[in-house]
């Protein structure tokens, strides 16, 4: 059918794929994975699974709209306000990522089957409840007796090596999954590691000597052919996955050594200013009456929780491990719904990666907001990274209709802190300037100033 379009990030799986029609999106079922997506549903794993809130659930679709003649079946999956990536998230959040991978693969033994993908891509956290899920159906195998772990190599390159990157070397490394979209290599990760993870019999195990056997058997075209012969018990798969569960659960990382995470401990608002400014966010946010918003610079969400307190799907970018780590820490902890705290470089933000461009989606085509937060965001931009206010008021325009902008005078001891070491060049660093450029793209519904501060809020619609 002329409106049926394949989800571009859906074709590695030969048991089916995603595809668009009339605007909703539904999941082939190939022929050949018919005995074990019905595996999946007669064992009781797929209701288990959901009772659980472990897998998303789908409704069957019409057979009449097939996209190729391959389809055994059409399921429609559950809709996702927004897919996020793996290096997007914080550290806690791929650990609890891999740790529900693990756990469904305990379970999926106990009803006959077996993971055969562990891709860190089929997570995702759920906007309403904060909490991890698995987005593939097809994700799932009929098990075999004495068949190692098909997913076992995935899943070291997708979870255990940035984990164990992010908790012994650097945090920031989480950004080689940007690069390595097919997980980090094993013999990479190992070179990178301190020695004193040679210590740890699961770092050891799963990653030094894991990137030793690869090498060693370099001249196999893959994994799968180096280890066919080999058989392993059901009870040694078992083992492995403990093996796996306990060496995550062992990971943490502080939280710490990065510039924002403690970044209310030595903001100059006084109590009044952000008694107000909260108060100000709440009106202009019911006067937007969103039901998406996106607050970029979100640091542990104080603001963000304005929003999603409300009832309204909230998602917290910030460039800082930490603050991210927090705000997302701070949600477990509260059992917080319709919040999600996201690592996100505005000023680098994910692009279009993978093959030919379009397997995993930047930030903008993904998805846009009904109301986007810029809260002491404005001279970051500006002045920590010498962008033009007509850019910044332009890419805004991009994502959003409403926008709540928090703008920081020169005067400001912010802004001060900030030109303390540089070159004042930013003539149209003014409210003029600012006015100028944002009023090109928007019209400014309403404006006040912040009480014992030197700083503006504006809530812009878009033209």
């Amino acid at each position: 059918m002329s409106d049926k379009s394949r989800q571009p990030a859906s074709f590695r799986d030969p048991s089916g794929f995603l595809f668009w029609h009339n605007d909703s999106l539904y999941r082939q079922i190939n022929a050949s994975y018919q005995k074990d997506f019905d595996q999946l549903i007669e064992s009781g794993l797929y209701q288990t699974l959901l009772e659980r809130g472990w897998l998303i659930p789908h409704q069957d679709a019409a057979i009449d709209i097939p996209a190729d003649d391959r389809a055994y079946k059409i399921i429609q999956p559950s809709h996702l306000e927004f897919i996020s990536y793996p290096f997007e998230w914080s550290f806690s959040q791929l650990k609890d990522a891999a740790l529900l991978t693990l756990k469904i693969q305990q379970l999926a033994m106990k009803h006959g089957m077996s993971l055969k993908d562990s891709s860190a891509y089929n997570i995702q956290f759920q906007v309403g409840t904060g909490k991890p899920i698995l987005i593939d159906t097809l994700s799932f195998e009929i098990y075999a007796e004495g068949k190692p772990w098909v997913a076992y190599r995935q899943f070291c390159q997708h979870f255990l090596a940035p984990l164990v990157l992010m908790a012994h070397t650097d945090i920031r490394l989480s950004q080689l999954s940007r690069v390595y979209i097919d997980g980090i290599p094993l013999d990479l990760a190992s070179s990178l590691l301190p020695k004193k993870t040679y210590l740890n019999f699961g770092t050891l195990t799963h990653i030094h000597l894991h990137a030793k056997a690869q090498q060693r058997f370099a001249g196999a075209e893959t994994d799968a052919l180096k280890t066919s012969s080999r058989q392993m018990s059901e009870t040694a798969l078992y083992g492995l996955v403990d093996s796996l569960k306990r060496t995550i659960e062992k990971l943490t990382w502080g939280a710490v050594g990065t510039d924002w995470g403690q970044y209310y401990n030595c903001t100059n608002y006084s109590d009044e200013s952000m008694t107000h400014k909260a108060k100000l966010v709440a009106d202009f946010t019911n006067q937007a009456s969103p039901e998406i918003v996106w607050d970029l610079g979100a640091n542990t969400g104080q603001f963000s929780r304005i929003a999603s307190h409300k009832g309204i799907q909230t998602i917290a970018f910030d460039i800082d491990p930490a603050a991210v780590e927090k705000n997302y820490l701070t949600i477990k902890e509260r059992n917080e719904t319709h919040l999600l705290p996201l690592l996100i470089d505005l000023v680098n933000p994910s692009p279009n990666i993978g093959w030919a461009n379009k397997e995993r989606s930047s930030l903008p085509d993904r998805a846009n907001a009904d109301l986007v937060y810029a809260l002491a965001l404005i001279h970051h931009l500006a002045i920590s990274n010498n962008l033009p206010l007509a850019m910044i008021a332009e890419y805004f325009c991009e994502l959003t209709e409403w926008l709540i902008i928090e703008f920081v005078p020169k005067a400001d001891s912010q802004v001060q802190r900030l030109l303390s070491s540089r070159e004042d060049i930013f003539e149209n660093y003014t409210q003029s300037g600012f006015m100028k450029a944002f009023e090109h793209y928007y019209d400014i519904k309403a404006a006040q100033d912040i009480r014992a501060s030197e700083r503006r809020l504006y809530l812009m619609k878009r033209k």
